[in-house]
């Protein structure tokens, strides 16, 4: 079966933004590629790049839960905010959405506080600190 992944282009701060959500998210960082790492005649990197994160991955055993990148300079500026994707993180339990909606929203804008939805489930919507959008929800049993 395929799987899906939510992959987060950051302006530079990918490894910042990832240690934080393993924080509230657990897990581990399972995969750190700097630009670096590639570079070579085939694929020159610049200066200002090379410890620019090329891949990050966080996964809690063998889930993907996010993957990331910084974009580099040649590619231009990226403003993580105009981006109006979201991730859909779903709990297990009410409880357990409420921790990862707390923090996940730490520094951020909260758009739709956590509460119970009109279709029942728990549910809320922010922006994060790295401007990232995303909801969260459980499901209407927990």
């Amino acid at each position: 079966m395929a799987t899906t992944h939510p992959w987060i282009n950051f302006s530079g701060n990918a490894e910042e933004a990832f240690t934080f959500y393993n924080t509230v998210l657990g897990g581990e960082i399972t995969t750190i590629v700097r630009f670096k790492d590639l570079a070579g005649p085939e694929f020159p990197v610049a200066e200002e790049d090379a410890n620019k994160i090329m891949q990050i991955t966080l996964s809690r055993g063998s889930t993907v839960l996010l993957v990331g990148n910084d974009v580099p300079a040649f590619m231009g500026t990226v403003n993580e905010r105009e981006n109006r994707s979201k991730i859909h993180l779903v709990a297990d339990t009410k409880e357990e959405a409420e921790t990862f909606f707390a923090g996940l929203s730490v520094g951020g804008e909260v758009e739709v506080p956590i509460d119970t939805s009109s279709w029942g489930t728990y549910f809320g919507m922010f922006r994060d600190q790295y401007g990232i959008e995303w909801i969260v929800e459980s499901k209407p049993s927990s």
